[in-house]
């Protein structure tokens, strides 16, 4: 393969997710978005990774919600209880904190409180990282709160390929889940992924086999691990890197 042939081949973070919510959306049409800003009159997106869906599959399955995170939430747990797989944007991951009622006592506990006679497949999408110098209210990694959420499966993707399985994953999954995606790596490139393949939750994934130490990671820090293990390699140190996937 020529060197135009492996960069042709490669998308970054942003377009692995807006491949992910297309294909989601092409292969069920209970799949639907809500959030501020998404649909394509408002600009596709804070972050255009819903552009072009509400052209394609309608304002009606991609609605633009008033700057309303409880309403979004909220709005997202009764469709699912009814059968859609709603996907809420919450534009950032410290707005998080405003629907904290409908995400931790509602969405994550329906499942358990009606013995299993119901199912919240909810997908919540929301964006984080420092570095970008955008302030305290915009830049909080909080998936470890979210982790100690009984009924919530929490996923921050290392790779464009991880990104879209597992957003896949995520949103025909039945129970509620926190999909992280971090600012930082979103012009980052990677190999695409397969159309239409999930990645199962809750499963770790070695990216890198070693037989000294072992690295255990996710997100935006395993990548760093990997640049590291390369130079351990050099000084004859063999590393294990594990992706966790699914905090």
């Amino acid at each position: 393969m020529s060197a135009t042939d492996n960069k042709s081949n490669l998308i970054t973070f942003t377009e692995a997710y807006s491949r992910a919510l297309h294909d989601a959306m092409e292969m069920d049409a209970s799949v639907i978005m809500l959030g501020e800003d998404i649909a394509d009159e408002e600009g596709g997106g804070v972050f255009k990774v819903t552009k072009g869906l509400s052209t394609k599959f309608g304002k009606g399955r991609v609605r633009t919600t008033p700057i309303s995170e409880q309403a979004i939430v909220g709005a997202a747990v009764g469709a699912a209880l009814v059968g859609m797989r709603p996907v809420a944007e919450i534009m950032l991951m410290n707005f998080i904190t405003v629907p904290m009622d409908q995400i931790v006592n509602h969405a994550a506990k329906l499942r358990f409180m009606s013995g299993g006679q119901t199912h919240v497949p909810l997908t919540i999408r929301t964006r984080t990282g420092a570095g970008q110098g955008t302030a305290g209210q915009h830049s909080d990694m909080l998936e470890a709160w979210f982790a100690h959420v009984a009924g919530m499966k929490v996923v921050i993707p290392s790779s464009p390929a991880d990104a879209y399985g597992l957003m896949l994953g995520c949103i025909f999954d039945d129970d509620p889940c926190l999909f992280i995606e971090d600012a930082v790596t979103r012009t980052q490139t990677g190999p695409a992924p397969e159309k239409g393949v999930k990645i199962p939750l809750g499963k770790a994934h070695v990216v890198k086999p070693g037989k000294d130490v072992s690295v255990i990671g996710y997100g935006r820090a395993l990548r760093d691990s990997l640049t590291i293990a390369e130079k351990l390699e050099g000084e004859g140190i063999s590393v294990e890197i594990v992706d966790l996937r699914t905090v």
